[in-house]
């Protein structure tokens, strides 16, 4: 491997290019091997929130009778049905997705790829601090993934296949249309949750520090409570659902930009 130093900008390009291509490529790969499971990752996955024995559904409902609230928390029935208009939307449908879960699954090899090209910039020190970083980020990446499929995917499924402004109009949905709601509810909440990742290397390079976050608490409150009303339905109690978790990463954020500060810190004394 060539020295990093003594590398012109051409040779960072050819870097970049096959560290990008390895990337690709185990999309692809573990894309392949989602296409092949076709009925679980449709069947099971996808149409599962539109069922209502889904899991997310049994809970609300529990939490509904354990609070006395009866069955008014407990989905009764899902009114609507999911279509494909197009000659190859069913197609579409299947490739695309196989795509975006070979991405999920290969995000740990993705960042690994990311860090690869950027450690060589890296002092020793700068590197033996970021360790953990793949394992951190992936893991913070994957609860996201889960809560926007568990939480998010749910709450918008119920609300908006449950709306109608007449019962004369039935609720036909395009299949690109659900599995577009359900890709932006998982992929959205994926990255949203990296939030302590961010922060900790804006705290690095000095954009933040933790009195900055401190201080703007209340208008990342806000932020938070807006980021909520697009990715949830308009409805309060789905918006604070989602809000709380996201207030609590702003919070961790704030506890690791600390632990950064003061590091920086104590190594200029």
């Amino acid at each position: 491997m060539k020295d990093p130093n003594q590398m012109s900008f051409l040779d960072h390009l050819e870097e970049l290019r096959w560290h990008l291509i390895r990337s690709v490529l185990s999309i692809l790969i573990f894309g392949v091997i989602a296409f092949m499971f076709k009925d679980f990752i449709f069947n099971t996955l996808l149409f599962g929130p539109k069922s209502t024995d889904f899991i997310t559904y049994k809970w609300f409902c529990d939490i509904s009778q354990l609070l006395g609230q009866g069955n008014s928390f407990c989905v009764q029935e899902m009114p609507f049905r999911i279509q494909s208009r197009t000659m190859a939307g069913q197609f579409s449908a299947h490739l695309w997705t196989s795509i975006l879960a070979g991405f999920i699954v290969a995000f740990p090899y993705v960042l690994y790829e990311v860090w690869k090209f950027i450690s060589p910039g890296l002092n020793q020190n700068e590197r033996n601090n970021a360790k953990g970083f793949i394992l951190v980020a992936s893991a913070l990446f994957f609860i996201g993934v889960l809560f926007g499929y568990y939480i998010i995917t749910p709450l918008s499924i119920n609300f908006l296949g449950n709306y109608t402004v007449s019962t004369e109009v039935f609720n036909d949905f395009d299949l690109a249309s659900y599995i577009g709601l359900l890709r932006a509810s998982v992929l959205s909440s994926g990255l949203i949750f990296e939030l302590p990742i961010i922060i900790y290397f804006f705290t690095r390079i000095g954009i933040v520090s933790p009195m900055f976050l401190k201080k703007n608490r209340k208008f990342a409150l806000v932020i938070l409570l807006s980021l909520s009303a697009i990715i949830t339905p308009p409805d309060i109690a789905s918006q604070i659902i989602v809000c709380i978790p996201l207030f609590i990463l702003y919070e961790v954020s704030i506890i690791i930009s600390r632990m950064v500060y003061k590091k920086q810190e104590l190594n200029k004394l």
